[in-house]
Formats: structure tokens, C-alpha cells, sequence
């Protein structure tokens, strides 16, 4: 007796695009899943689906954590759920390879319709420190750690005593003037100007909130005029809006601007950079301004099979024939097109082509105020901010979910914003570091808690003399460390080391580099041959 293998298809990606993808594929396949003739796989590295508008009311707290998110499983129950990282994706072959979340057993899934939702990924490329010093915004980990980083820099700037670095952490810059940046900038004034008056020493007139754009009027995928009432309604509630200024780069304590201006901040939060994810870069397809090439039923030329969809794919509009945005209200209606035209492809029907006419835009500016297009008409204030909400709450998939965010946003309008901070990141024993020409990397007399490695750059040791000057002592580059006495020794730095150039390190901190020193032997044995060697 011959026995066939069902027909596999198997999904990259847990947002809108491959999470609706599968819910549509279970309806539509419903008869053939229910024979075993179709087998469904979704791979995610989170078992939860994100819904993404809701996201800046993390940072405030007007919702819960976990009220944004919703468990695939339930969402898809007739999907297998891969929680994996995926590695790589052997088109010719038809597998994809993903790691085991524990241990580095890797397992591979073979497939023959491949759909592609895979998203883009934030990238700092190009623009030095943002990748060590930025946060970014677009998971729900950046959110809570906004929102930690924002309760932390209240809890020190109550008591600190020197008037520059109290500035710096009372001034929270975020980089970028579309929807996601200026909803996360209404949230955190929001939050930030309420938390505030829980802290004694801490004036509102102290508190800094900057938005840069580098246009000339924020959120311009809306009318000016909604714009214009947007940004003029962020400055009255305390926001400093800087047109024209395009974040260039980052240091531990400075937002660097591409017209050479400095701001002075522990706060630097950048929703503009966003690339094609690596894994979908890698394949040997067709690619249009980093997205994957499809056709108007979404498929990919030249690769029977395989479909792309939302943020990784370029998507024609069979109407206009214009590349469809990325946005959220896109990628559903692709992910009901591609589950379509798969069906259509295992019975032997024809393919539909993809065409959608979005049905407005919305943007939440917080404390009961949005901005809002839908078909045509133009909405501001307390209606659109009612309209949004209503909108959203009803696309937020679950009703469990749905009560949850009603009761929160009840509860949210009587009591005070919570400001307990969940410190949940774990310590890291080696991390990237940036400094400017002239920064100083530490000063002597200073505690000694890492020892830095030059990666790219060049810095100068330097100690003072008898008279109060500095007397500089050597200049170090790429390959060559510093810092090492203080950590042997356990004393204070004996000397000062300034960037040179624009220099990147790599850092590693005190526990780290004592257990590498008293369990390594050559590497002890290098350490205090240098030592002896400097101290000469």
C-alpha cells in the first residue's frame, strides 16, 4: 500500500503577515487539513503574535505588557508552531535549517509552498553608536526596556548633585517624525511629565522631550494639515520638535546630529533605520530597494512555491500597479491573497491578483488626541482619538485580549501611572562602546570596572604631572588594550585614555575578564608581562 505525504507549507514569520497567513490557510484548507492531505508549519522565534499600534502605550503603562500580544498557538490552531531561530533557507533543496532554542541542535524543515513573511530589521548602519547606545522601537522588549530606561533616569536624576549630567538624564530625544516616532514621543511625554511628579527633587520645567525629523513637518504620509495640527499640539504639551535634523550618530552620553550639533541625553530612542532582514538578503532572488521581488498574485518568478508578503516584499498593486506600503493593514489582506492563491494552486484553480485600496490612516498623540484620515475625511482630537482606539481595539485579535486593554484603558483614565521599574536584562560581560575624537574613555582616579580592546580608532594614555598638567604616555590602535591595571589590581586608574579618532572598542567587564584571567593561563601570563612593561 502506497502511502502519499500530505502537502507542506510552511510559514517564515510571526507578525501580521505570516500569522494571518496561517489563520486564512486553516479556513480555506479546512477540508484537506482535516484529511491530513495539507500540512501547515509556522516558524517564529516568539510563540507570540505583536500588535504593533498598541505598542507606544507600553511605554506609559496605559495597557499591560502582555495585553499586546497574543499567543500564536491560539491564534493558529491548526498550525505546527516552530519557536527556532532560522539560520538559513536552501531554496533549492526546499529546506530551511533553525536552531533548537536549547542546546545548538539544529533541525531542518522541508517544505513544498515556502511563504516569506519574515518582516525588516532594524539596522544602525552607517551611523556610529547607535547600535551600542540607541534604543530602538519596534519589538515589545524595546518598549519595556523604554520604559525602564525612562524610570531609571528619574531615579538617578532625583539624586544627582551635578547640574550637567542632571540635564542629560532629564533630556529624552527620539529620532524620527513618522508614526512610529511620534507616537512614541507622545507616550513618553506623556509618561515622563506624570512619573515626574512622584520624584521630590524634580522640576517639570527640568524635563527635556525632543523629537527630530529630518523633513520639514512630521508624519508626512498624512495631509499637511493633520501634520501641521500634530505638531503644533506636540509642542503645546512640552515637545521640542526639530525639523531638518537627521540623528547622525551616538555616544554613551551625546545624540550626535548630521549638522555637527550635540545633545546631551541618557535617552536616545531611534525609530528611522530599518532594513531587509539578512536571511531574506541572502536568497538568490530578485530584490527591489531590499525587498524580495513578487508578482501581482504575490509569488516569487523563477521559484515555484514560494511566496513573500508584507514588509519583506516588494507587492504591486494590480489596480495602480504602485509597490504597496508596509503597513499592517496591507500585509492582512496580502496574507488573505496568498492563502487564496495557495489554495487555488493544490485545487487547480486560477490565481487572483492582489489589489487593495487602504482604508485611512491613524496616529495616536496621546492623552485623549490623534490624528486620523479615513476615506478622505480628515479627523483631530478627541473624536479621532476615540476612533482610534475603537478601531484598534476591535482589530486586536481575542476577545481576552480585548477586555484586558478596555479594563486597562478604564483604569488608566483614574489612576496614577505606575512607575516600578522590572529590571530584567542581564549583565553583559563584553559589549561595544563608541567614543568621539577627544571623549574621554576614563579619567584617573576613577573606579576600574572593564577592560577595553581597540577595534577601530586610536586613543592616548595620559597621567598627570606635578604641576596639574597632563603628561601623555603612549598611544594605542586597533588590536592593543587598556584598562587592565585597575582589574588586576583593584585599584583606581592610574591614568586617563581619550579618544584620538572616532573609536569603537570592545569592552569587557571586571567579573568577566577575572574569571578569563584566573582560569587561563596565557592569557595571565600576557596580562602581567604587559603590566610590567607599562609600569616601567
Amino acid at each position: 500500500m502506497t502511502t502519499h505525504r500530505p502537502t507542506r507549507i510552511l510559514i517564515l514569520g510571526g507578525g501580521f503577515g505570516g500569522v494571518y497567513t496561517a489563520r486564512a490557510l486553516e479556513k480555506r484548507l479546512a477540508p484537506e487539513l482535516a484529511r491530513g492531505e495539507v500540512e501547515l508549519g509556522l516558524v517564529s522565534r516568539e510563540n507570540y503574535m505583536v500588535f504593533q499600534p498598541m505598542l507606544p502605550e507600553v511605554i506609559s503603562g496605559s495597557i499591560g505588557l502582555t495585553d499586546t500580544i497574543a499567543p500564536i498557538r491560539r491564534l493558529c490552531p491548526r498550525t505546527n508552531l516552530y519557536t527556532r531561530t532560522i539560520e538559513s533557507i536552501d531554496l533549492s533543496h526546499r529546506s530551511v535549517t533553525a536552531t533548537a532554542t536549547f542546546g545548538s541542535r539544529q533541525c531542518h524543515l522541508h517544505w513544498d509552498h515556502l511563504v516569506l513573511a519574515l518582516g525588516n530589521v532594524t539596522s544602525f548602519a552607517g551611523q556610529p553608536g547607535l547600535a551600542e547606545y540607541a534604543l530602538p522601537f519596534k519589538y515589545l522588549g524595546d518598549a519595556l526596556a523604554l520604559r525602564n530606561r525612562i524610570i531609571h533616569t528619574l531615579e538617578e536624576a532625583d539624586i544627582e548633585p551635578d547640574p550637567a549630567l542632571r540635564r542629560a538624564l532629564l533630556t529624552f530625544v527620539v529620532a524620527g517624525g513618522g508614526f512610529s516616532g511620534v507616537e512614541a514621543v507622545a507616550e513618553l511625554n506623556d509618561f515622563v511629565r506624570a512619573a515626574a511628579r512622584s520624584f521630590r527633587n524634580i522640576r517639570a520645567d527640568e524635563l527635556r522631550v525632543v523629537l527630530l525629523h529630518a523633513g520639514g513637518l512630521i508624519l508626512p504620509e498624512l495631509p499637511a494639515s493633520l501634520a501641521g495640527f500634530a505638531q503644533r499640539l506636540l509642542a503645546r504639551r512640552g515637545v521640542e520638535v526639530r525639523l531638518h535634523a537627521r540623528l547622525a550618530g551616538a555616544t554613551a552620553d551625546t545624540a550626535l546630529l548630521a549638522d555637527g550639533e550635540r545633545i546631551a541625553t541618557r535617552t536616545l530612542v531611534s525609530t528611522v533605520p530599518s532594513g531587509p532582514n539578512p536571511i531574506v538578503a541572502a536568497l538568490p532572488l530578485k530584490m527591489e530597494r531590499g525587498r524580495v521581488a513578487v508578482d501581482a498574485t504575490l509569488a516569487v518568478p523563477d521559484h515555484p512555491g514560494v511566496w513573500a508578503l508584507g514588509d519583506c516584499a516588494a507587492v504591486p498593486d494590480a489596480r495602480t500597479g504602485e509597490v504597496c506600503p508596509p503597513t499592517a493593514q496591507h500585509a492582512t489582506r496580502q496574507a488573505e491573497c496568498v492563502a487564496g492563491n495557495i489554495a487555488a494552486s493544490l485545487r487547480g484553480a486560477p490565481r487572483r491578483a492582489f489589489s487593495f485600496t487602504a482604508l485611512g490612516k491613524m496616529g495616536s498623540l496621546g492623552r485623549r488626541s490623534a490624528v486620523a484620515e479615513i476615506v478622505g475625511l480628515r479627523l483631530s482630537g478627541f473624536l479621532a482619538w476615540w476612533l482610534w482606539r475603537t478601531v484598534y481595539l476591535l482589530k486586536l485579535p481575542g476577545l481576552d485580549r480585548k477586555l484586558r486593554v478596555a479594563t486597562d484603558w478604564t483604569l488608566d483614565l483614574v489612576l496614577p501611572p505606575d512607575i516600578v521599574q522590572l529590571k530584567t536584562e542581564r549583565a553583559l560581560g563584553v559589549r561595544r562602546e563608541y567614543f568621539e575624537a577627544g571623549q574621554a574613555v576614563f579619567r584617573e582616579g576613577e573606579r576600574g570596572d572593564w577592560l577595553y580592546v581597540v577595534t577601530d580608532g586610536e586613543v592616548e594614555v595620559s597621567k598627570r604631572d606635578d604641576g596639574g598638567g597632563a603628561q601623555p604616555l603612549r598611544r594605542l590602535g586597533p588590536g592593543e588594550c587598556f584598562g587592565e591595571i585597575a582589574l588586576v589590581s583593584d585599584r583606581p586608574r592610574t591614568a586617563t585614555v581619550h579618544a584620538v579618532t572616532a573609536t569603537s572598542v570592545l569592552a569587557v567587564d571586571r567579573e568577566a575578564f577575572q574569571a578569563l584571567f584566573a582560569s587561563l593561563p596565557p592569557l595571565r601570563g600576557f596580562v602581567e608581562t604587559l603590566i610590567a612593561a607599562r609600569d616601567r
